[in-house]
């Protein structure tokens, strides 16, 4: 029995050692105690967009903790595309305030890249500074703006998502 626990033990250790090493080193070095809340995909008309997946610092997901959500794309999108999309939904979910929109419109093009298939991008929510964005593992930009990483991340975090079953599956929920 003493040999079995040791042995179970082993292997969530590996499991964790490896889980922890799919976030960036430069990610994991902004808190401590990283762990893998939930993954799933996105889909539309059935193709698949990405994969993503949502870390965090702490026991569970909280707002007030840093949190990384990591996105690793099934094919290639623009900058441009990136970008629409996300003010698109980032309107949908509320923000009528086509002043800030129009700020966080250039904050969007500053950090993100156009994505090929098989890329990483990952953004972590810095609560009370706003956010940062990787793109394979190297940071390209921060946003320092709170309400901006609160609306941003909202587009797969809030309860009105367009994709409830990746947001249940984030949040370690069956969808």
């Amino acid at each position: 029995m003493p040999e079995l626990r040791r042995a179970v033990l082993v292997l969530l250790w590996l499991f964790a050692s490896a889980a922890s090493a799919a976030l960036p080193e430069p990610v994991r070095a902004l808190a401590p105690g990283w762990r893998l809340l939930g993954s799933g995909e996105a889909r539309f008309i059935g193709l698949r967009l990405y994969d993503a997946s949502l870390w965090v610092s702490g026991p569970e997901w909280s707002d007030s903790r840093p949190y990384a959500l990591v996105l690793t794309y099934a094919r290639g999108f623009s900058r441009s595309m990136l970008v629409t999309t996300s003010l698109d939904e980032m309107r949908r979910l509320g923000s009528g305030d086509e002043a800030a929109l129009l700020r966080w419109k250039a904050d969007l093009e500053r950090v993100f890249p156009d994505v090929a298939e098989g890329e990483t991008i990952v953004g972590v929510s810095l609560p009370g500074r706003g956010a940062a964005f990787y793109h394979q593992g190297r940071l390209v930009g921060e946003v320092a703006d709170p309400v901006f990483a609160h609306t941003f991340f909202a587009i797969w975090l809030d309860r009105r998502t367009r994709v409830p079953a990746l947001r249940a599956r984030l949040f370690g929920q069956p969808s």
